[in-house]
């Protein structure tokens, strides 16, 4: 029903409880809608950042994070996303509660751009790298994602998104880059041809 539609009647419907027993809980509609997004915020972390932070620094770190994120968005093709459907429906209305979904997405905007930064310091990416475009990129890819999968239902559209990342990874690789910054399976030995 998205957070617009979301109020302590419908709360109080769903958990066959009273109006004021969600109202005594909660105090208000507005910060029943910001419980949500902390909430949404705080199982985004545990799913996607949480995970991806264990893997090494750099590139495998930064390629964990977008893989999580856009599992996660596969995930949510009946539910949607919070922090996009509630930028729809917030973009434009000052207040807490947009105040509350814009600090969680920057809070996301920051820890992958520390990734990014990581991956240049790693030298998985090159020192020049801009971090702000390949931030843009990356997450135009997700809202592309989420639009093709939940909106037009599109096939492919995860390995679209997968083939984008790459491409955007590719566009900053150094000339000679690290091992490490190679995804697991592309760092084992190709094996001898058989002699004939």
């Amino acid at each position: 029903m998205g957070l617009e539609g979301l109020s302590i009647g419908a709360l109080a419907e769903v958990m066959q409880m009273s109006k004021s027993g969600v109202f005594a809980h909660f105090g208000s509609r507005e910060e029943l809608q910001i419980s949500v997004i902390r909430e949404y915020h705080a199982r985004f972390e545990e799913e996607v950042f949480v995970p991806a932070i264990r893997e090494p620094r750099g590139l495998p770190r930064l390629r964990s994070l977008f893989e999580r994120w856009i599992h996660r968005v596969s995930a949510e093709l009946d539910s949607g996303c919070i922090y996009i459907s509630g930028a729809v429906e917030f973009d434009d209305r000052p207040g807490p509660v947009r105040d509350a979904l814009v600090q969680m997405v920057r809070t996301w905007h920051v820890a992958l751009e520390r990734a990014i930064r990581a991956s240049i310091e790693a030298g998985h990416l090159r020192a020049d790298a801009d971090t702000a475009q390949m931030l843009f990129e990356i997450h135009g890819l997700i809202l592309a994602l989420h639009h093709d999968w939940r909106f037009l239902r599109n096939a492919g559209v995860l390995d679209r998104a997968r083939a984008g990342f790459e491409r955007i990874v590719d566009n900053y690789r150094p000339i000679a880059e690290p091992a490490s910054a190679l995804p697991t399976a592309a760092r084992r030995k190709p094996r001898a041809p058989a002699h004939r």
